[in-house]
Parts: C-alpha cells; structure tokens; sequence
C-alpha cells in the first residue's frame, strides 16, 4: 500500500501593506505603553514633589499639654542629650561654660549659608538638625555644610509630631532623611531632635514610647537648654538674650536656618558668639560635648572625684557611654528606622589619633554612608533634582495650557459671532450674503468604498435625493463583502461603479477625480448620507472665482448613544467653531472626508488626494492654501456621518486623525518661511493649529492632573470651584454653538460627562499620536465597524 503525500502549496508573500501592517500593530504596544509611561513619570514627580512640601501625608497635629506621670522623673529633671542602651535611659548635661549651637529646621539655600559664613568667620562649629526633604531639594547646602566642619542631625522627613504617628511612619522617616543626608553628602548621623520639642522636662506619655523607640535603634535624641525663640523675631538684642545661658552653665542652644525671614538670626548670631568667648565660653557641636563629658567621666573613673558634666540613668540594664551602641546602629541591613550604611561609632568616641582629633570628635554622630544606602540616597536626591526642575516646569506650562484654551474660547466665540452674522446677513451694509450668481451646474460626487455593504445603500439613496445636478461615482476600493455589487443593484441614475485593487482611500479619490466628468468634484465618505440641499448648499461659494475648495458641515447621525453625544458636542462645539474661526481668518486647516467639496482642475494641479499621510483631507486643504486658493465653510451644507459606535473604534479613528494632523504639517513645515499665500498659512495658520490642536490638548491634562491633586491634597473646594468654572465657559461655548448650528441643547447635558472620561480618552490618543510621530512610526489605514445605523437624514433627530 502506497501512500501520496500532499503536496505543499506555496505560501503567498505579503503585500507590502500587510508588511507594514504587521509592523505597525508590533510597534503600537510599546508606543501605548511609553504614552502610559509618560502620564505615570509625571503623576510620580507631582506626588513625590507634594510629599516633599507636606502637601501629601501632611499631619499638622501638635501636641500640647499631654500628661507625663508616666515618665521617670530623672529624666524629667536630666540633661538634654538622651540616650539608651539596652532598655537603660540615660541624660547628660553639656559642660559648664560650653555651648553647642543648634539650628532646626534647614537647609534653606538663602538662610542657611550665612549662618554658615558668621561660623566660619568665628571658627566655631555647630549642629544642625535637618528636616529630610529640605536635604533632598538642596543637596549642596548639605554637603558645604559638613565640609565646613560642622555636624548634623535628623528632624524628621516632613517635620511631623511624632507622638501622634505610629511605629511604620515614625521609622520612614528616620529611614528617609538618611537616605537624604547620604544622597547629599555622603553621610549617615546618629543624632536626632524631634519636631516641636524642647527643654528634656516636656517630654509627655505620648512622646516617651517615641523616644525609647528610636533610643533602642542606636540614637541620641538632643532637647535644648536654651531657646533664643528666634522664629518670633523680637529683635537682635533679645535674640542674644535669650540665648544667654545663666550662671555660667553649658548649654545646647536652639536657633532655626529656615522656616522665614531669618535675618535677625543671622545678624544675631555674630554678635552672640562674640560675647559669649569674651565671657570664656568655648563652643562646640553635640558630638563634641559627649567627648568632654566622656573624657571626664574617664578622668572621675580614675581619680574618684566627678566630672564636670551631670549624667543621670533610669531603667533596668547595663548603663550606656553615649549613642551609636543600641540595636541596628551601625548596621546595613536596610530595614527601616535602621540606621543604614557605614561604620558607626557613638558621638564624642575617639578612634583616632590626635592629629585628626577635631575633626572626628565634632562630628564623631556622623559616618560615612556606604552600599546601598549611599546609591539609594544618591537616586533620592537625582529623583528630587528632576521634580525640582520639572515642576516649575510643568507650572510655566500650564499657564500657557491656560491662556491658550481662554484664548482659544475668546476667538472661537468672537470670531464665529462674526461669521454667523457675515454669512447670514439679510440686510444692513452690503445687503444680503451672496457668494455671487447661483451655481447650477452638475457637478461629480465620489463615494470611496471599502467593505461598505451595511452604509453604502442609504448613503447612495440620499444623494438620488439631492436638488443638486450630480453625477455619482462609487470606487469600490477592492471590497470583500459585496458592496460594489449592492451598489450596481440599486438601479439609481447617474451612478457608476467603479473597481480597483485595494489601494487605500487616496489612491480611490484620486481614480475618481481622474474619471470625474464635471469640473467640481464633491467628495464624501462611504458611511455619510447627505441633505437634499446638501449639494447644491456646498457649491455655492464657487460663484467666487478665488474659491478652490469648501467645508461642509459634518454632524453626528448616532448621536443617541453615551460615545455618540460626546462626539455630537465635539463635531458642533470643536469642529464646526474652529471652522468658522479659520475661515474668517482665511486659514481653514481641514476639508473634513465626510463632505467636501473641490475645483477639479486645482486637485490636479496640487498632485491629487497624498498618500503621504494619513490626514489626506489635511494635507489637500494645506496644499490649497499654499497654492493661493481660498478655503471656506459653508455652514449650510450638511452631512450625516457614522460616528464610532464604540471606544475601541474611537481610539483608532482618533488616533489616525492626530497622527495624520502631525504629518501633514511636518510635510508642510517650509510654509513658515514661505513668501505669498503659502507664507501666510505658514505663519498664521499653521501656529493656530500647532497651538490649539497639538500642544494645547497634549498639555491640557495638566489642568486634570493638577485639579485633581489639589483637590486631594490641597483645598477640595477651592480646586472644585475653579473647575468648575472652566466647565461653565465650556458650557457657554457649546451652547453657543448649539445656537449657532441650531441644535438641540439637551446633549449639553452630558457635556461634565463629556470633561470626565471622554477628554481624557482624546489626552491619551494624541500623546500616543506624538510618541508614535516622535518615534518615526508609520501607521497604516484602519477600517472601522459599520453598523448602518445613519439612515435617511430625515430620521435624525
């Protein structure tokens, strides 16, 4: 028994249009996503420069008044620098006739470098406890500061009241501000002041447990003794006052680097230093004062007698010699509230000798930050670098998104005023509007099909309708489903059917043009139905010989649907307004496809409907303009066209529409220099374009985006009230709009819908649009779905 093996048939080669098909479709995700990608980086640069201004997780809650009984009272009546080891609280009081200059609140890039001079200028060293987020935005203050010789401290990420956030929070920020002060320079500390604490005897029931909890994770937490109360801004003399410690003692005294005008601090500050060496006192940082003290501590061990700070030990365990020794410290692990990277030691430690002795002393709470500590700080302070420089940005921009769209209501709403009255003027100055004689002549309408069997009927019967003289030209562009023989079965008069390969709608225009026997050629899609008077209406205005072509009045036939009413407002407030702006302005930017019409004569001598974009409508009406021909509207002209009946479809017609908008202008980009009428669409409409249908809705998210974070994050009702002020100038817009078309203002009811969902869908598309142009995409013809559902134009309601 035998057996035939079948033979093979030969795989047909793709077209080159399914080969850029195919391409397409492969390259479309990734240009979606990075669309995507690109609305998600700026949503993470506002939300990280919100958190950075305590616009997001701001708690303004500050306690006062709290009871403390259950605080051991040696603590209470102890010095300001706290420590623990092993569950053991210990306070240590700073030598007598000793300062240690502290300054909360910074860095600031005003404030904090002159302080940073009058210290250098003394030789004296202090330490500054540093609010995170202000080290992220300004790393170099940080970085000068700590060159400088002096120390820092952490005051929390975003200068919260510790007392009322739970152990989570409390650890982000301590785990964040190191991350700031290694990203900025290259350090890690071991020290610590709470936000609005002060003298060690107000510590309460509700901030001990905070204490002891970031005791135990290795830090030093420093109170004041002495607080100048500069914030208040009394005046140089009583800001030295106040800083003044009594009878002779040492003390940790508290000024502020930022928070307003610290001009009086500044000024303050030379002038108390100088007074207080004159008086014999010897300043130092935190670190410095815990070495004094441990080394007279040393120094009683060996000789039985006290030294000369105060030390004062509560709790159960071994007691401690200073920060640095409790859990986590000096560890890498990552784990939040650790103290991440480096080798630590405790402040005021020596481990040195002595040629380096000051140096490490003073800032013996600091290490150096290593590992992923160090890598990840850098990316904090490169990520706040990028919001710094984009939000200011971002601002700019929306201001200009701002003035662009009032300004673009403001024309809209003057200029088709203006056009509404030229155009349907029946007496006054002139007398009635005319275009000049009647135009009765027969002129030729193309109906490009392609797989139109459920539009192409009504499409067909509505133009036997027409009170115009037509010829019909039906290019059936390669169908599959039959709709070229639908048309022939019709038996209408004047209508021929004409078939070619599949080549695109261009290429079918252009067959029409070709086969055109009349010399005004109408053009229109084949999912529109026209008026009777549709016709006869669009060529009128070619009685005036500088007419090469004009714009008809496209409505929305499947308007009674959610997606139908969006695009019925779009179509009467966006398309058929801006028409009547540009046509005053002689710069009109677009034929739409669904009704057109066109000197036959002039569509040759442009070189026909370009299949170099996907705007061809675009494109031709370009080309017109800067062939010195006239564009106008004719408002009275109208067509019913199938809008995309779902949002799949919308994205793809869209998306074709915008992509197509931008390669139409990039091929006609030499205009700008042009001279004659080419030159003055270059320079008039071709910015107007650029302006109100690229860049506007490209940044207009702007506006969502920063409504919807200050509604959040900022004032709900003040951001809810400005929106909706910009809804009621929309409103007035389309109502007027509807006036002018006169529509049925019911639809305006879905227009705050309309703001909501189906503008941020047409945000998406252009950007994807941009990308894709930014990326020298190519896109091919797209096919949407017809239902058929747009029938004769008298069944529209």
């Amino acid at each position: 028994m035998t057996s035939t093996t079948p033979s093979r048939g030969r795989r047909r080669a793709p077209t080159k249009m399914e080969r850029a098909a195919g391409k397409a479709a492969a390259l479309q995700k990734p240009r979606v996503i990075l669309a995507l990608l690109l609305l998600l980086g700026l949503t993470s640069v506002m939300l990280l420069d919100g958190y950075l201004r305590s616009e997001i997780g701001n708690d303004a809650r500050v306690r006062d008044g709290a009871a403390y009984d259950k605080v051991p009272q040696k603590i209470l009546d102890g010095g300001p620098l706290l420590t623990f080891t092993g569950g053991t609280a210990k306070t240590q009081s700073v030598p007598k006739k000793t300062i240690v200059l502290t300054f909360d609140d910074g860095p600031t890039p005003t404030w904090t470098p002159q302080i940073l001079k009058v210290l250098e200028d003394n030789a004296v060293e202090a330490t500054f406890f540093m609010v995170g987020s202000m080290v992220s935005r300004y790393p170099s203050v940080v970085k000068d500061l700590v060159d400088q010789g002096n120390e820092v401290g952490i005051h929390t990420f975003t200068h919260v009241d510790l007392s009322y956030q739970g152990t989570g929070r409390l650890q982000r920020e301590l785990k964040q501000t190191q991350l700031a002060l290694a990203g900025a320079a290259g350090i890690t500390t071991t020290l610590f002041r709470a936000p609005y604490s002060s003298e060690i005897n107000a510590v309460d029931n509700y901030s001990w447990p905070v204490y002891k909890e970031i005791g135990n994770l290795g830090y030093t937490s420093v109170f004041v003794d002495t607080d100048s109360d500069d914030w208040k801004k009394p005046g140089v003399s009583k800001i030295v006052q106040w800083a003044t410690p009594k009878n002779n003692k040492g003390a940790v005294v508290l000024m502020h680097d930022a928070g307003g005008d610290r001009s009086e601090t500044v000024k303050a500050l030379d002038t108390y230093i100088k007074k207080m060496k004159a008086k014999g006192y010897s300043f130092t940082t935190v670190s410095g004062a815990m070495a004094k003290l441990n080394r007279a501590a040393n120094g009683a061990g060996r000789t039985g007698t006290a030294g000369s700070g105060q030390a004062v030990e509560a709790g159960i365990g071994q007691i401690g010699t200073g920060a640095g020794a409790g859990a986590g410290a000096g560890t890498d692990t990552g784990a939040l509230g650790e103290q991440p990277g480096g080798t630590q030691s405790a402040p005021g430690s020596n481990s040195t000798d002595n040629s380096t002795d000051k140096v490490n002393v003073e800032q013996s709470g600091q290490q150096k930050a290593t590992g992923s500590t160090l890598y990840e700080g850098k990316a904090l302070v490169y990520a706040v670098a990028v919001a710094e420089w984009v939000l200011p940005l971002l601002s700019w921009l929306l201001l200009v998104v701002g003035i662009s769209v009032m300004g673009r209501f403001g024309m809209m709403l003057i200029l088709a005023r203006r056009h509404y009255r030229q155009r349907n003027r029946k007496r006054g100055k002139g007398g009635k509007f005319s275009w000049g004689p009647t135009v009765t002549g027969p002129v030729t309408v193309i109906v490009p099909a392609y797989n139109e069997k459920e539009c192409i009927a009504n499409t067909l019967h509505s133009l036997a309708q027409s009170t115009h003289p037509i010829e019909i030209i039906v290019v059936d562009d390669g169908s599959t489903d039959g709709t070229k023989e639908i048309a022939e079965s019709l038996g209408l008069p004047n209508v021929r059917v004409i078939r070619q390969e599949n080549a695109g709608k261009p290429a079918a225009l252009n067959n029409g043009v070709r086969n055109a026997s009349y010399d005004i050629v109408v053009m229109m899609d084949g999912d529109t139905v026209f008026e009777p008077d549709a016709v006869h209406q669009l060529v009128q205005p070619f009685a005036d010989p500088g007419i090469g072509a004009v714009a008809g009045n496209a409505k929305v036939g499947n308007r009674n649907t959610v997606i139908g009413a969006w695009q019925h407002i779009e179509y009467v407030m966006g398309f058929n307004l801006d028409r009547r702006m540009y046509d005053l302005l002689r710069c009109m930017p677009t034929i739409p496809g669904a009704i057109g019409a066109f000197r036959r004569d002039v569509v040759l001598e442009v070189g026909g409907m370009s299949e170099d974009t996907l705007a061809e409508d675009t494109d031709i009406t370009i080309a017109m303009h800067r062939a010195g021909w006239r564009v106008v509207y004719q408002e009275h002209a109208k067509a019913w066209t199938e809008a995309p009946s779902s949002l799949k479809q919308l994205w793809s017609q869209r998306y074709r529409w915008s992509y197509g908008t931008m390669q139409a202008l990039w091929k006609h980009r030499k205009s700008l220099t042009d001279k004659g009428p080419s030159g003055r669409f270059g320079r008039i409409g071709m910015p107007l374009v650029v302006i109100f249908q690229i860049i506007t809705p490209v940044l207009a998210p702007l506006i969502d985006v920063f409504t919807i974070y200050s509604m959040i994050f900022v004032d709900f009702w003040a951001s809810l009230l400005a929106w909706l002020a910009v809804l009621v100038v929309q409103l007035v817009c389309a109502a007027y709009a509807f006036r002018l078309d006169r529509e049925k203002y019911r639809y305006l009811a879905m227009l705050p819908l309309q703001q909501l969902a189906y503008r941020q869908m047409m945000y998406l598309v252009l950007i994807h649009s941009s990308v894709t142009a930014l990326t020298g995409g190519r896109l091919r013809w797209q096919k949407l779905k017809r239902t058929g559902e747009v029938g004769t134009p008298a069944g529209v309601s």
